[in-house]
């Protein structure tokens, strides 16, 4: 806001006249942008599209091979930025909990040998470029046959069920 060279008014003036301290025309910002920061994101968000497995090692390894000069720690912190996480089991994710009910399972003891006897249905979500979309299939036990199959970027229940009917 302050202007040097002012032919009139010197710094000390003007600061006083803006109601702003000295040091603030001084102060210069101590993360200054990287310019390499928006080349390594693209190149690292590209390659994460390609193969969501990657984790922040495994993607360091990649931006050298591509000439950048970066470390795990600063992957990291671009992970962070960018909201993304590598897709792979999680510890302990077959643990149930006590508190929810466990409900029995009525095929063990059948016999399944002819076509329209058992379906099974399964929806899942897929990342695109632009947010999500969600896959539903029923499925026949006997022929695995794809019965139907419906693609949705909502998370719309009724789309389910719309696809059963």
């Amino acid at each position: 806001m302050g202007e040097r060279g002012h032919f009139t008014l010197s710094l000390v003036q003007q600061c006083i006249l803006l109601g702003i301290s000295r040091k603030g025309l001084y102060y210069e910002s101590k993360r200054s942008f990287r310019f390499d920061e928006l080349a390594i994101k693209e190149a690292s968000d590209r390659q994460f599209m390609m193969t969501p497995y990657y984790g922040i090692r495994r993607m360091k390894v990649h931006l050298v091979k591509l000439d950048f000069c970066i470390n795990h720690k600063r992957v990291a912190r671009y992970y962070m930025d960018m909201r993304i996480t590598a897709i792979y089991p999680k510890p302990k994710t077959t643990q149930r909990n006590e508190e929810h009910k466990v409900y029995p399972y009525l095929l063990r003891n059948l016999d399944i040998t002819h076509n329209n006897q058992v379906w099974s249905t399964d929806i899942t979500y897929s990342p695109m470029d632009k947010g999500f979309i969600n896959l539903c299939a029923i499925i026949d036990w006997n022929s695995r046959y794809v019965l139907a199959w419906g693609l949705s970027n909502t998370h719309y229940s009724g789309f389910c069920q719309e696809l059963f009917e």
